[in-house]
């Protein structure tokens, strides 16, 4: 059984509450998430309002080395006159999908949350990847949040779940229903790090206001 995580708990990915191991050889970190439905009242069936609107969430990896920095950031491309920034970096995002070590990668870029189960997923291979790598942090941002006006406190049943490798849920932390988050357009939801000779997951939840995963990543460049 799954333990479910309160914020700032920790557990160990090495064993299971039966005493048994977990198969981190592949380990799923999945995101879900739902839109509030709009009010379905009276005047809301005559005029439509009942659907919800479309929100963007962008699942967003930071890998960093044990002076818990992201040392590789990449590089500036240009591809069919669009530019693209930190690409080759230790940061796994929607323009970036695969970690330059090939052991992390995102699935892909669900712009909706429509749908059951995980809306998005990043995959990692714990026991390929390399000493160098001692932490990574999982951040959560709802695209052009502040110009659409859209905050964390308008989703439902948002989650961050690790999964080992044969399907079995280790933990989840939920987001629903936290006042916390209301105005907020980005999260650093949790992370993955090495201790004692095993991997770690620890919930974080910490919101910030803005929309742009950018300004989150110059607290752990500088």
């Amino acid at each position: 059984m799954a333990i479910n995580l309160q914020k700032g708990q920790t557990i160990d990915l090495r064993k299971n509450e039966s005493g048994g191991e977990y198969d981190l050889s592949e380990v799923t970190i999945g995101l879900g998430w739902d839109v509030k439905q709009k009010n379905t009242g009276f005047f809301a069936s005559i005029f439509g309002g009942g659907e919800a609107d479309e929100y963007d969430l962008d699942a967003i990896a930071f890998v960093l080395d044990a002076n818990n920095k992201v040392a590789n950031r990449g590089q500036t491309v240009t591809r069919g006159g669009n530019t693209f920034q930190l690409q080759g970096s230790d940061i796994v995002f929607f323009n970036a999908l695969k970690h330059p070590s090939g052991n992390i990668w995102l699935t892909g870029d669900n712009r909706t949350g429509e749908g059951d189960g995980d809306d998005e997923q990043i995959i990692v291979q714990l026991n390929k990847l390399d000493q160098k790598y001692q932490k990574i942090v999982f951040i959560v941002t709802i695209y052009q949040g502040r110009k659409k006006r859209q905050h964390f406190g308008m989703v439902d049943n948002a989650f961050i779940r690790a999964v080992d490798h044969r399907g079995h849920e280790i933990a989840r932390y939920s987001l629903s229903g936290n006042a916390d988050f209301n105005n907020t357009h980005a999260m650093i939801f949790a992370e993955l790090y090495r201790k004692d000779g095993s991997w770690k997951f620890r919930a974080i939840g910490e919101p910030r206001d803005t929309d742009n995963f950018m300004e989150i990543l110059k607290e752990y460049t500088s």
